[in-house]
């Protein structure tokens, strides 16, 4: 609904404009210069590595929930009670620590890609616009709400470029 009104009404705009003057318009994929700029390709690399050890604790810890429950399986008939009980306990806790660490290690990921992407879609924001000013643009729409663009008018690369080099990877 929303990308409905704003096609029509940059149409309505371009309408009235082109009556003046002619009206400069550019296209950039937000999402896709963000996620292709050099900081954010490094800052990918960076939280893949921040996070791997708790991904690692992670794959460990199903490992001995998966061998827990092979044992409980395997020793069905053989066990005594007490030692199916004692494996059913260790089972129990394994799967509530494991849920438990993959939860804390989702919310982490996702705070620092929040407070990331924020930040990069600011900046890329403010690129835009020095863009617009700088090539005397009259108009710049995201790609995500345009039904139909000649490629031309697509200035991502620009922007991406443009971003890296004012947010250098550091």
């Amino acid at each position: 609904m929303w990308a409905a009104r704003a096609g029509l009404f940059v149409l309505v705009l371009a309408s009235a404009v082109s009556a003046q003057a002619q009206l400069k318009v550019g296209i950039v994929d937000m999402r896709r210069a963000i996620l292709e700029s050099a900081e954010i390709k490094k800052i990918s690399a960076e939280m893949e590595a921040k996070y791997k050890p708790r991904q690692d604790e992670g794959q460990r810890m199903a490992k001995q929930l998966q061998d827990i429950q092979t044992q409980i399986q395997n020793g069905q008939g053989k066990l005594s009670q007490s030692a199916l009980t004692e494996l059913q306990t260790q089972g129990q806790r394994r799967q509530r620590d494991l849920q438990r660490l993959s939860d804390d290690l989702q919310a982490d990921i996702d705070r620092d890609r929040q407070d990331i992407l924020s930040k990069a879609q600011a900046n890329m924001q403010a690129v835009v616009k020095k863009i617009a000013e700088d090539k005397g643009y009259d108009l710049i729409v995201d790609v995500t709400s345009t039904l139909y663009y000649k490629t031309a008018l697509d200035l991502t690369n620009d922007a991406i470029t443009a971003y890296n080099a004012a947010h250098p990877a550091k």
